[in-house]
């Protein structure tokens, strides 16, 4: 196997490029020996603790919430950590991307990986193996509070390792049983603490919070592209991007988006060449403003998740070179939980705002025809697609709805404020699938809109951008069916290369 196909789980900083790469490329992993050394000394530190002390260690030698105060002998310890797996496998729902399966089980392995969970190295390793051979368990999206991590997601995740639940192999969904054996494996027997460091922890939370960082940075810059293309194909002024507004008022975001609105524009006919009107609408005039709080806001959600990925998040906490075991509270996700809420809205105003330019592009206005057709009355052209926009960025309305200042009591009262930040997830992921198809129709308006203005020709950068995707969309010339063509503008997005220059 090549070096540069595997990536080697270390104590270092883990980058979300890094992770991207990981996901992207089918990089497979191996514990460093740095990780290695720091697995096997937490675990030989629990061992001697357990075998010199009488006293109670939370989950370690006594039951589990509000059961904190039952101890358990030393010869039922593998018992104790094997029921809490079972018991928790209570997950409800449809099950989650396989992909988002995936960053879990990589997020828990890094997690576990920097010493501080008392886990075997035989159980990280067996983590490990699944992740190159492609074992993704079946996880449900319903089950965590987001509070004493995520229980139920991570108890599905869990269970493959004691012999138990279904995981996909080899693109089928199996009991992991007949995968064990077909791999020439034992389940993992677990040893004291393991089962608490196993479900403990926020990877489900995390998992659904990367892959949305990783996803929204890109559709962020498409926002700018295709606002773009619907400024140009509006006949809109340049003047509102002009530097010196932003100066005066210099929110980060805000100038980030101008300065790409300019840079996109460059050496456009359409928007250099004298106009009637005085002022653009909002949805035009504001794009540096309102795309560019959403661009403060995702760097605020990048800040969280990136020091997520590079903690321990399960409890007690272990530290060995101390001689301390902390029972605390690193599996809450409040911070995760406020973080998904805030890009949750981040995204549902970048959609309001597209849809709000598709409805002035349809409207009739500078020169389009209605509904951006010939013959409209005969045709009902690009009338419908608006329709869908708006559901969709209604529906985001309704899913903004916080989840992080919701809570409620659980396990008799031991665990009385939660984060919802799993809920958080769930709902800001599917913020995530309509805002790139709110996108996409807004392109396919703001494409069919510059087809009328021609001969006249926007930007090298743009009309480059516009013929890649006129080589998978056709101009409308009269009515058909269009849900093709929005599916293929949602795969255009996801698959098109973007060479923007950093900011």
């Amino acid at each position: 196997m090549k070096d540069n196909a595997v990536h080697k789980i270390s104590p270092d900083e883990l980058q979300f490029r890094r992770v991207q790469q990981i996901m992207r490329d089918g990089l497979d992993l191996e514990l460093s020996g740095r990780s290695i050394e720091l697995v096997r000394k937490c675990r030989t530190y629990l061992d001697q603790k357990l075998a010199d002390t009488k006293e109670p260690l939370y989950g370690i030698n006594t039951g589990f919430g509000s059961l904190h105060d039952r101890l358990i002998s030393h010869g039922d310890l593998e018992i104790l950590q094997r029921n809490l797996v079972l018991s928790h496998a209570c997950g409800q729902g449809d099950e989650i991307p396989r992909e988002i399966t995936r960053l879990m089980l990589f997020l828990k392995i890094q997690s576990l990986a920097y010493g501080n969970s008392g886990i075997q190295l035989s159980t990280i390793q067996r983590l490990v193996e699944f992740f190159n051979h492609r074992v993704t368990p079946v996880v449900y999206e319903y089950g965590s509070l987001g509070a004493s991590g995520d229980l139920a997601p991570l108890a599905h995740l869990s269970l493959p390792l004691i012999g138990e639940g279904e995981v996909y192999y080899q693109g089928k969904r199996k009991p992991v049983m007949s995968v064990l054996k077909e791999l020439d494996m034992e389940p993992v027997k677990l040893a004291s603490k393991e089962g608490l460091a196993l479900l403990n922890g926020t990877q489900f939370m995390s998992a659904f919070g990367v892959h949305s960082c990783l996803r929204v940075f890109k559709l962020s810059q498409l926002a700018d592209i295709i606002a773009a293309i619907s400024l140009d194909a509006f006949d809109g002024r340049i003047e509102p991007f002009h530097p010196l507004v932003q100066e005066i008022r210099p929110h980060q975001g805000q100038i980030k988006t101008a300065r790409r609105i300019r840079y996109l524009l460059e050496g456009s006919q359409l928007i250099n060449r004298s106009k009637k009107h005085v002022q653009d609408p909002y949805s035009f005039r504001c794009i540096p403003q309102v795309h560019g709080a959403s661009k403060d806001s995702i760097n605020y959600v990048a800040y969280v998740f990136k020091n997520e990925i590079n903690s321990v998040t399960d409890n007690p906490t272990i530290f060995p070179d101390e001689d301390l075991i902390i029972s605390a509270g690193n599996f809450h996700g409040q911070p995760l939980a406020i973080a998904l809420d805030n890009l949750c809205i981040a995204m549902s105003e970048l959609g309001n705002i597209s849809e709000r330019r598709t409805y002035q592009l349809v409207g009739g206005h500078r020169g389009l025809p209605p509904f951006l057709v010939a013959q409209p009355g005969l045709n009902s052209g690009f009338m419908m697609p608006q329709y869908t926009a708006a559901a969709m960025v209604s529906r985001n309305k309704q899913l903004s709805t916080p989840a992080s200042v919701d809570s409620i009591e659980s396990s008799a009262g031991q665990e009385d404020h939660v984060s919802m930040g799993a809920n958080a997830a769930i709902k800001c992921h599917q913020i995530l699938l309509n805002l790139e198809r709110i996108l996409a129709i807004e392109l396919f308006n703001a494409a069919q809109a510059l087809d009328f203005r021609r001969p006249a020709k926007s930007s090298p950068y743009l009309e480059n951008f516009f013929s890649q995707y006129r080589k998978r969309v056709s101009f409308v010339d009269k009515d058909r069916i269009l849900y093709p063509d929005l599916d293929e503008s949602v795969r255009f997005l996801q698959e098109v290369e973007l060479d923007l220059p950093e900011e």
